[in-house]
């Protein structure tokens, strides 16, 4: 059984953040800067806050007898408390002999031909730290996009104000990039042990690189490319902001509401309509949380009964690339023209092709770990090359339906295809079978 140190990765980072709010809004107190004072406690407390209810619900102590954790949650000691309860079972693995054992069936990955079957004995002890391990990767993910990110965003955007980066503030915007990075991989590992839930899956170093590079340069040049453009168009700022959030935030509904599917009522035996509501937008707020930074990896689908949609779909990613990388140089555009003598200390040029470097470099990074480092690429029902082409080939549908429109004695083939006398062709992109490469794994 593996030590448990994505939990104390976890809680080490979560700890660490804390503690760097409450000292810089402190010194923000005491220099007499109540505004930054104040969003620096909200970007801190109110995440740890939904990090406490989220460690209960996925605990379920509302309905056990646990007063004393239920009063350390409410002191914002949950997650330590936790913690050391998982560390008090690792070592309590093995020392005596559990009554009550489940049997579990993994698949491994293929390599030629069919993939074998494996069981496995699971004790109460080791699922118990099973447990500690899924509600710490998705209270990660919680912190990252609800508390990190926005908290390294402000304090970016105050050293850009007072052209200086102090002690304090900087510790904190260290920790806060680390902590959002930390949980996009959570994301990622989350995301692949949901959709591949009946094989065993390991990580390499090299997959664990690639996505710390590919997150790094995501997240990085994101959060820059927003500081500037809201120090030279404060107001145009919300906007941007308002409009991507609620884009994200209801697509997720709109999926649903086309998909003509019952009300999802499998969430928790316990919560009434209401509830199961208010966890269904929670879901959602914070799959438009991670989608303002970055891609999420956890594809929300409310109309499945596990919420994620575990189909691979490559348009959707390679769509929602392209368009961020416009909206990135769009901001970086309308900053350089409007920018102020302010940045008279810095080559405006060299930095928008250092940002726009930056954001490409983390999508090279995001091709080599689907193509060559993801744990279950032999499963994939086409590559990630092929849904770039099936982009390109869409792309090259709509010129051609643009000729079309023009010059209506073009011919249209029968499934969509548009040609010229010449005879070219433009394909449209056809969803594929769940047929795996190199020859093994699922099928349809």
């Amino acid at each position: 059984m593996r030590l448990p140190f994505s939990i104390f990765l976890s809680v080490s980072l979560f700890t660490a953040e804390t503690t760097a709010a409450l000292y810089l809004s402190s010194t923000y107190h005491s220099a007499g800067d109540k505004v930054w004072k104040q969003l620096t406690l909200l970007f801190s407390l109110v995440p740890s806050m939904l990090v406490q209810l989220a460690l209960i619900f996925f605990h379920r102590d509302l309905g056990r007898d646990r007063p004393f954790i239920l009063l350390l949650h409410m002191l914002q000691f949950g997650p330590i408390v936790r913690c050391l309860e998982a560390f008090w079972t690792y070592g309590s693995v093995g020392r005596v002999e559990e009554s009550y054992v489940s049997i579990t069936r993994k698949k491994q990955m293929p390599r030629r031909g069919e993939p074998e079957e494996v069981e496995r004995q699971v004790g109460q002890a080791e699922g118990k730290l099973v447990t500690h391990r899924a509600a710490f990767a998705r209270t990660a993910v919680m912190q990252a996009f609800l508390g990190s990110a926005p908290q390294l965003t402000l304090q970016l955007y105050i050293c850009v104000l007072q052209r200086g980066v102090s002690v304090g503030r900087g510790t904190l915007m260290v920790i806060s990039l680390l902590s959002i990075v930390y949980g996009a991989l959570r994301c990622n590992i989350l995301a692949i042990k949901i959709k591949y839930d009946e094989y065993q899956v390991s990580m390499s170093p090299s997959a664990y690189l690639c996505i710390f590079m590919w997150r790094s340069c995501e997240i990085a040049s994101r959060v820059v490319v927003l500081v500037l453009f809201s120090s030279v168009l404060k107001v145009w700022v919300l906007p941007v902001v308002v409009v991507n959030f609620l884009a994200f935030f209801f697509y997720p509904w709109i999926l649903f509401w086309r998909s003509h599917s019952p009300f999802p009522q499998h969430i928790e035996k316990t919560l009434t309509h209401v509830g199961t509501a208010v966890v269904l937008c929670m879901l959602t707020f914070l799959y438009a949380g991670i989608n303002m930074f970055c891609w999420s990896a956890v594809q929300v689908k409310l109309s499945d009964p596990d919420l994620i949609n575990k189909s691979q779909n490559w348009y959707r990613m390679v769509v929602y690339y392209m368009v961020r990388f416009i909206e990135n140089a769009s901001l970086l555009l309308i900053w350089y023209i409007y920018r102020t003598d302010f940045y008279e200390f810095m080559s405006a040029p060299l930095l928008m092709l250092e940002l726009l470097g930056a954001y490409g470099a983390c999508i090279f990074f995001m091709l080599v770990f689907y193509q060559s480092c993801h744990p279950c690429r032999r499963l994939f029902m086409s590559s990630m090359s092929q849904g770039f082409e099936d982009c390109c080939a869409l792309l090259c549908l709509s010129c051609s339906s643009a000729e079309l429109t023009i010059d209506p004695h073009k011919e249209v083939g029968p499934r969509g295809e548009v040609g010229s006398s010449a005879g070219a062709r433009c394909n449209i992109p056809n969803d594929r079978g769940r047929e795996p490469l190199n020859g093994g794994g699922r099928t349809a």
